[in-house]
């Protein structure tokens, strides 16, 4: 991993300005937004690493299964205010090393899908890969928070590859069915039009609403285990695949149609 000097706030300075002279030390907060900048670009690396394996694994099932698990994939990266903001809260060092070892969830990963059970299935799918490491499990399923939240949470660590170095970064991957996205978007959105404080009516009627996208995933998992989904998978090629009755058709197929020979 390439050397990166520890990001530290000038402690010569005073509100803002640096030196007997009283002025503002433009070339430094340059230097250390640049250094932040380029800090942060990892982990934009990162989630692009981490949905790029997703989608791979979304477009293999499209081709050798009938049944696809995953619905569809989002990602965020925390903007530099909210990851300050957070370490000066947690009164963590402000400095990159604290940042990359505390703060776990600057680059996330969503994963909805259909069914309860396709949450363990890809789970297992991403915690498998050789590149992936789990660093932290948290099951809001099997342990709902007290609010209804439900989901999977996994913290994992993955190599990203970049011009001078390499480094392993961190990315929470949360795993949910469509009712428990559902909920949690609609609780997101009351709690920030509230601002927390959100009226008591309103929590329980969320809470209601958390038991009713329960109860939905319950019954939704029951029905898909009585649909006969077997997955009928295409075996990969074997390298002494007899190819020529394909050759054939193609050829037969480009004759038919008139263009440029062939080189």
């Amino acid at each position: 991993m390439g050397v990166m000097k520890p990001w530290h706030p000038d402690t010569t300075a005073v509100d803002g300005f640096s030196g007997e002279s009283g002025r503002i030390d433009i070339e430094h907060v340059h230097a250390l937004r640049d250094q932040f900048v380029d800090f942060m670009l990892g982990y934009k690396f990162a989630i692009d690493e981490i949905t790029t394996k997703i989608n791979i694994l979304r477009e293999d099932f499209n081709s050798t299964h009938e049944y696809n698990p995953i619905e569809h994939v989002r990602s965020r990266l925390k903007s530099p205010e909210s990851v300050l903001e957070k370490v000066q809260r947690k009164n963590y060092p402000m400095n990159l090393a604290a940042i990359r070892e505390n703060v776990l969830d600057i680059a996330g990963v969503r994963v909805v899908c259909s069914f309860i059970s396709d949450i363990a299935a890809i789970r297992d799918m991403l915690v498998g890969q050789e590149d992936i490491t789990l660093l932290e499990e948290r099951d809001y399923i099997a342990h709902r928070k007290p609010n209804g939240y439900q989901s999977l949470h996994l913290i994992v660590s993955i190599p990203v590859f970049r011009s001078a170095s390499t480094e392993r970064v961190p990315v929470e991957i949360q795993i949910r069915t469509i009712a428990m996205d559902f909920w949690a978007s609609l609780e997101h959105k009351i709690y920030y039009k509230y601002r927390g404080e959100v009226p008591p009516n309103l929590r329980s009627d969320l809470a209601q609403a958390a038991e009713v996208a329960t109860q939905l995933d319950e019954k939704m998992e029951a029905l898909h285990r009585q649909v006969d989904r077997t997955a009928h998978v295409r075996t990969g090629p074997a390298d002494s695949l007899d190819l020529t009755g394909l050759y054939q058709s193609l050829a037969a197929e480009r004759s038919a149609r008139p263009g440029p020979p062939e080189r």
